[in-house]
């Protein structure tokens, strides 16, 4: 007869031996940042991987330490990349080492954070009143950590939404008169659209007003369409200013916006993923002006505050209209003045999740570990390595810059004369998917002005000037070779 199922547990039948086995996976982690810059930016999975890693579902146990060693074999190697400094694809941060000893630490404590009186409730809510300080924002203002900057404007657009439209979370939109319109920019992020479709809205609920030269929203067109729509019976209710597109890293006039929004009583929300975090900066808070003025800001602590994913943050000015937006407690979850279902206001009063882990350990340690001063000066470096590669651009022969960086992103392309525009957007996607390939770095790919652009981003603490040089030398280089075999 076997023992009693009620005698097993899933722990280690040695603690000794898992120890010594969490002590080596721990070296492992550490040594596997150090020596980042030893090992290519990126390379393919290879299908004898991908065939070991679909595996039929493990009915008996393999062990754990044959479970490790797959993951250094099977998974260590073969990462996105975004922690190397030579990563410069879309928009991704790179992580702190003293994350691995938070995201640790978490681990063990496998708190669920939704709410229910325990300190993971505490550390949030002194990140998101560190937040009130870096924006500006009073004491009545609220936040909530999220995944990211997508969920961060599904949520903030949800409380704008119900913020102007009466009884929403009752009658739903069905029984409105006039549909609700946002308005956002043509170079907004995709994820405001999907939030609009999410929300009900639909995607012809979100207007995309064009963009000036400087790839910023065009205040004139927004003003049109803004009447054009009341006129149509239709009742505007929100703007999205974003501060740092993703293509180009353009701020709006967060200013003027604001000004548009309190004539027209409009919600003010800004997508702020990575941009908005220039405010920490005495040098660039003057590009995010009018920041400080947004009913609502989403933006990310995994980008510029370089923690590890996921993390993210949705900061309302409106605490009322915060709450009013989500809470709910049935019976299961009341409240109570005193035992573990106290605990003051829950994050899950707040947003759309109840189960959530223990996002706050890992912002918290890491402004205690550097301060926010030292955020500000790694932006701040950032922002002059995209002026320093800009000018590298303009040296390259047959390179054309793209945009005028406003932050952190360059987009330039290879142009050879007398190329018509397809053969000159394959050229430079096959120098993107070569400069992936090799290993020796990763830009990724956008269109500006229909244009198809190598796009360089910076958001990585760990970049220097030498791997701007050998970045711009591999590219042309690439470029070279293929415009010679034509």
């Amino acid at each position: 007869m076997g023992s009693d199922d009620s005698d097993e547990s899933l722990d280690p039948v040695d603690w000794d031996s898992f120890r010594a086995l969490a002590h080596a996976a721990l070296d492992d982690a550490v040594d596997y940042v150090r020596t980042i810059r030893e090992r290519p930016v990126w390379k393919p999975v290879p299908e004898s991987v991908q065939g070991k890693l679909a595996e039929p579902l493990p009915v008996e146990p393999q062990g754990l330490p044959a479970a490790y060693r797959d993951l250094k074999e099977l998974v260590l190697p073969y990462p996105v990349g975004n922690l190397h400094p030579r990563f410069f694809g879309w928009v991704h941060g790179v992580g702190l080492p003293s994350g691995i000893v938070a995201e640790l630490a978490a681990a063990a404590m496998n708190a669920n954070c939704g709410g229910r009186a325990h300190v993971g409730l505490y550390v949030e809510r002194a990140v998101i009143a560190w937040c009130r300080s870096i924006f500006g924002f009073s004491e009545g203002a609220t936040g909530v950590l999220l995944t990211g900057t997508s969920m961060a404007n599904l949520t903030g657009l949800c409380v704008a939404r119900n913020a102007r439209s009466g009884d929403i979370r009752s009658k739903g939109l069905h029984g409105r008169a006039g549909a609700l319109v946002a308005y956002a920019s043509a170079e907004a992020h995709h994820s405001v659209a999907r939030a609009s479709e999410i929300l009900g809205l639909g995607s012809e609920g979100l207007r995309r007003i064009p963009v000036t030269e400087d790839f910023r929203i065009d205040l004139d067109a927004l003003r049109a369409a803004i009447a054009t729509d009341r006129k149509a019976g239709l009742e505007p209710f929100c703007v999205i200013g974003t501060a740092g597109t993703v293509n180009t890293g353009a701020i709006d006039d967060l200013e003027s916006i604001s000004a548009i929004c309190r004539d027209e009583k409009l919600w003010f929300h800004v997508d702020g993923a990575f941009g908005a975090l220039a405010v920490l900066s005495e040098s660039l808070r003057p590009k995010v002006a009018g920041l400080e003025r947004a009913d609502s800001i989403a933006f990310d602590f995994h980008k510029w505050m370089h923690v590890q994913y996921d993390a993210g943050a949705l900061l309302v000015r409106d605490g009322e209209a915060h709450r009013s937006a989500f809470s709910m407690r049935p019976v299961y979850l009341r409240s109570s003045d005193r035992g573990l279902a106290g605990g003051g206001e829950w994050p899950s009063d707040l947003g759309p999740e109840l189960s959530r882990g223990f996002r706050a350990l890992k912002i918290w340690m890491a402004l205690k570990e550097h301060g926010a001063a030292a955020f500000a000066r790694a932006i701040e470096k950032n922002c002059r390595q995209a002026e320093y590669l800009a000018g590298l651009v303009r040296q390259l022969p047959g390179a054309e810059l793209l945009n005028t960086p406003s932050l952190n992103i360059v987009c330039f392309r290879f142009r050879p004369a007398g190329w018509d525009e397809p053969a000159v957007d394959l050229l430079n996607e096959d120098v993107i998917v070569a400069l992936q390939e090799s290993g020796v770095a990763v830009p990724s790919a956008t269109r500006i002005r229909g244009h198809l652009a190598i796009r360089v981003n910076l958001t990585n603490h760990r970049t220097r000037r030498e791997d701007l040089d050998l970045f711009a030398r591999s590219a042309a280089e690439e470029a070279a070779r293929r415009i010679a075999a034509r």
